[in-house]
């Protein structure tokens, strides 16, 4: 998959889970990255490994969650005239929590996040309207349908294919792959927000018993090479995609019962 050495390559949410692991796939084919995530103390540690097997990286601290921070990010990038070929947009939050006890202002915090943070970054750099460039987004198999204790997660994911859809449709020049993945093996359910905003702060068994984070990272990026519109990456779990599709009964009497952590 030589077709990434020397291409630019931004990667949100690259300080840990399958954005970490992405960068290091990117990494062995000599692109040159720019990674994104709000703890930079981790992020450098990425950076530093990734140059230690020749890639060219960055750390840029961008706080997903705030809106002057990505401002200030894409500010950056088109004073600069950076253009990226390839962006994948990764960083995300998930949650713990009935629907109707979650405060508003923790799914506003996770639509912030999931949703406005990756299509603030599309709608504000340059590169993207008069360049060819090849977005991957991280969604979830949660994206294409109802969970349990996920409804704020499940919707903002849901929404990411609605817009990035729309957006290839509109644009011959814009190539999108959705990554799709079920239960891997990442911290993502520690930070994972209850009802009143706290962290879970717990490794889920689902998550702790996944397929490891690095074969994922491999099948994400094999798909972006090969130019796929979505990517399903997981265990058994996937059946339930096509159980959802094929019959939905089955698939709402299985989902009250399948363990939701």
């Amino acid at each position: 998959m030589n077709k990434f050495t020397n291409k630019n390559i931004l990667i949100t949410g690259a300080s840990s889970g399958i954005g970490e692991a992405i960068a290091y796939q990117f990494a062995q084919y000599g692109a040159n990255l720019t990674l994104v995530s709000r703890r930079l103390d981790l992020l450098t540690n990425v950076v530093n490994k990734c140059k230690s097997v020749g890639a060219n990286a960055t750390a840029i601290q961008v706080d997903m969650a705030n809106k002057v921070s990505i401002t200030a990010f894409t500010n950056m990038c088109n004073d600069n005239q950076t253009v990226f070929d390839y962006i994948i947009l990764n960083a995300g939050i998930s949650q713990r929590a009935n629907a109707l006890e979650t405060q508003l202002s923790v799914d506003e915090q996770i639509f912030a996040i999931n949703y406005f943070a990756p299509i603030m970054i599309v709608k504000q750099l340059n590169c993207v309207r008069n360049h060819n460039t090849h977005i991957a987004v991280t969604s979830s198999i949660s994206g294409l349908f109802g969970f349990p204790l996920r409804s704020a997660y499940c919707a903002s994911k849901h929404a990411l294919f609605g817009f990035f859809e729309s957006l290839e449709l509109e644009n011959k020049h814009i190539k999108v792959t959705f990554i799709i993945p079920g239960r891997i093996q990442t911290n993502i359910s520690n930070s994972a927000l209850l009802a009143n905003g706290d962290r879970y702060n717990t490794s889920d068994p689902g998550q702790a018993n996944g397929i490891d984070v690095n074969i994922c990272a491999k099948k994400a990026v094999r798909a972006i090479a090969k130019n796929k519109h979505r990517a399903l990456i997981g265990g058994k779990e996937l059946l339930m995609v096509y159980i959802k599709k094929w019959c939905s009964p089955l698939f709402f009497m299985l989902a009250k019962k399948v363990s939701s952590v």
